[in-house]
């Protein structure tokens, strides 16, 4: 029983609080299938346009990531859990009823905001819950691979819905797990909140991402307007204003967003720009090979959720295998080595990227190198962070390094997805020809822009080692230590 004198039952209460934290982080990646079908249906003008249906979810999830889980802490964690849910169900709904792209971006920001507030309130919740020792470790434990599997279950997920129902449906079908979970959560989910905790910064939430948004709408339609228009220089003058707003609101405020103090730490600034970065060259991957598996070799949307399983496990393992190394040889060589293969990955993929290439001998190895480059990256950078810091730290540090991979990754995503138009408006100035005779050759040019996206984003990867190599200096026993710490505070 619960000091509110609410029964607990804990393993209901463990699958509420993980299936939402599933529904949250799947839906990072559900739409990624059904971004053909989407561009159809909507009449979408350019890829350039498409990805902000990926990016209005990861920009506000990022944004307000630290927001929600002060908010948690200070007005009550069930009560922002719930707030989260809820939000999440009515931008899911309004999502799936969506008329053009402008509704649908703007219901995918608001999922964002509703992510954000869920994820870091369901675990806290959790460690409420579970008990600290073995049944916590087993919870967390379960946490801690849905969060692994869940993009790749949102890929395939997503394949099935488009596929068997209707692209509205990846976005639907949060609904009802939504409700589910505001109701388990309302029944059987203690209330909790932290006493010592104080303001929050809502204002720095709002500068932060409203200049994120304008800055990757300035990479995004740079091409478009041109880098030299007053559009474009005047959208980059906003987003530096805002963000230079962000710095200043942070270093006067009592209780800020993101205390910059924490930045005196190497280790923690260290794994915290390599996490911006691995992101940043990250999620190109999954957008740039699902056009090229649906819009260029016409595979079902099933057939390329599929193809993406192989990616997904070979994480686990490679996650696996670095939590072993962890303790022997430290974080150093992790964060070396994970970088290094990942971008040897989507190297030999920007290299090796045709219209017709084979699944089998070009796409699937690229896969397994990044795949086995990001599970030792993972694990290091976590300990990485967490390590860098105090023990009371350790929860903004671990949000922090969160929220910072899926900035990066909107970001990356803009400026890679900026690259690859420009690079096919050079060969294909004309755009699409009407003229079916000259169709493979445009083809041909789109993905040679996707190709060099990627390389674009190797090179991001690879930067992101560099600096972490550079910068991290953590112990082998404090890492490992560190690693159980950061899964704890989230």
């Amino acid at each position: 029983m619960h000091a509110d004198g609410r029964v607990v039952h804990k393993n209901l209460a463990l699958v509420v609080l993980a299936v939402s934290q599933l529904m949250v982080i799947l839906d990072a990646t559900i739409v990624n299938v059904a971004l053909p079908a989407i561009f159809d249906a909507l009449k979408v003008k350019s890829e350039a346009d498409l990805q902000w249906v990926v990016t209005g979810y990861t920009l506000f999830f990022g944004g307000f990531l630290l927001l929600g889980g002060k908010l948690a802490d200070r007005i009550g964690r069930r009560k922002v859990f719930i707030t989260g849910a809820a939000l999440f169900a009515v931008a899911s709904l309004l999502g799936g009823i969506a008329s053009n792209l402008g509704l649908l971006i703007a219901a995918r920001g608001l999922q964002g905001i509703g992510g954000a507030l869920m994820s870091p309130a369901a675990l806290s919740l959790l460690t409420v819950v579970f008990a600290e020792g073995k049944e916590r470790d087993r919870a967390l434990g379960i946490w801690a691979a849905i969060t692994a599997g869940g993009a790749a279950l949102g890929l395939i997920l997503g394949g099935v819905l488009v596929e068997y129902v209707n692209w509205r449906w990846v976005l639907f079908v949060n609904v009802p797990v939504a409700v589910v979970a505001i109701l388990g959560a309302r029944r059987l989910v203690p209330e909790s909140k932290d006493d010592r905790a104080q303001g929050f910064d809502i204002p720095g939430a709002v500068l932060v991402t409203g200049g994120l948004m304008a800055l990757v709408f300035a990479l995004v339609k740079a091409n478009q307007y041109g880098w030299a228009s007053g559009r474009t220089v005047g959208t980059l003058v906003l987003a530096a204003a805002l963000i230079g707003g962000f710095v200043l609101v942070q270093l006067r405020s009592r209780t800020p967003l993101v205390p910059f103090r924490l930045f005196r730490s190497r280790s923690l600034t260290g794994a915290d720009l390599g996490a911006l970065l691995i992101g940043a060259g990250m999620f190109a991957i999954f957008f740039f090979l699902i056009l090229w598996m649906q819009v260029i070799n016409h595979w079902s949307p099933v057939k390329a959720g599929l193809s993406f399983l192989p990616m997904t496990a070979m994480i686990g393992i490679s996650a696996g295998i670095a939590s072993q190394l962890l303790g022997k040889i430290g974080p150093r060589p992790l964060l070396a080595v994970g970088p290094g293969l990942a971008a040897l990955g989507l190297l030999t993929l920007g290299l090796r990227l045709e219209p017709g290439s084979s699944y089998l001998t070009v796409i699937l190895p690229s896969l397994l190198l990044v795949a086995m480059g990001m599970g030792l990256a993972f694990v290091a950078l976590t300990s990485a962070a967490v390590a860098g810091v105090g023990h009371e730290d350790a929860g903004i540090a671990s949000a922090l390094l969160n929220a910072g991979q899926q900035i990066g990754g909107a970001l990356g995503l803009a400026i890679l997805t900026a690259v690859s138009s420009s690079r096919t408006s050079s060969l294909v100035p004309g755009g699409q020809p009407k003229n079916p005779a000259d169709i493979p050759a445009y083809l041909s040019a789109v993905v040679d822009g996707w190709s060099l996206g990627l390389l674009v984003g190797a090179g991001l990867i690879l930067a992101s080692g560099i600096v972490m190599f550079s910068m991290v200096r953590v112990s082998k026993e404090a890492a490992a230590a560190a690693l159980k710490e950061g899964m704890a505070a989230g």
